[in-house]
Order: structure tokens, then sequence, then C-alpha cells
């Protein structure tokens, strides 16, 4: 660092990073990360989200995590909480099927069903 404005840029670009995880408004994207979690993959799903919405410039979501949901076989689970309330529970998650669910999920507001808890395939 060479200069107050230096400084004043890296604080900027780290806010915005922050934002994208700490605002109240819009969807809710909620990432367990517990133990079985993190073993499972759920570091590279939560991180797929703040890129994706980064990506898209999306400040209508936010990303945070929690810790164990409770179902360890159906790890990494990412709730997606919508402004109405409405809860949708993503099971098996991989970073390869964060993009539809941003595009379907958070852009057009219809939950991807065949990635959620409620499908046969879990």
């Amino acid at each position: 660092m060479k200069s107050l404005a230096e400084l004043a840029a890296i604080r900027e670009k780290a806010l915005k990073e922050i934002s994208l995880r700490q605002s109240n408004d819009g969807y809710k994207i909620i990432v367990g990360m517990a133990t079985c979690g993190i073993a499972a993959g759920a570091r590279p799903v939560m991180n797929s989200f703040v890129e994706e919405l980064k990506k898209r410039n999306l400040t209508n979501a936010t990303v945070s995590m929690t810790g164990c949901v409770g179902v360890c076989r159906l790890e990494p689970m990412v709730e997606v909480i919508a402004p109405d309330g409405e809860k949708t529970t993503y099971v098996k998650m991989s970073p390869e099927m964060v993009e539809k669910i941003v595009v379907e999920h958070i852009v057009n507001g219809k939950p991807v069903k065949e990635y959620t808890i409620g499908n046969a395939d879990n």
C-alpha cells in the first residue's frame, strides 16, 4: 500500500464483497457448514453462490452459513428463503448446481424442484 487512495479502494472492494453476505433484503441463501457439510463439499458450494451473485451483479440475495442442519446424508444442504419467507431446501449440492439455482430461483423466482429435499431421488 502506497497511499490513502489505495487503502480506500481496498476498503471499498471489501465492503462490496461483505454486502453480498450481510444485506437483510431479498433472498437469503444459507449454506450448512457444520463438519458434515464441510466434509461433503459445502465450502465450494458457498463460494460458488458468492461468485455467481457477484458475476451477475445481483444485490437482492445474501449468502450466509449455519451449523448443522440435521440430515448429514443429504449434505451439502442449502436453504433459500424468499423475501416472502417461503423456504426451499436444496440437498446434495455441488458447485455445478449453483448457477441453475441462481438463474431459476433467485432471478426468476422458481425453485429448482429436482434439487430439493422432496425429490424422490433423495
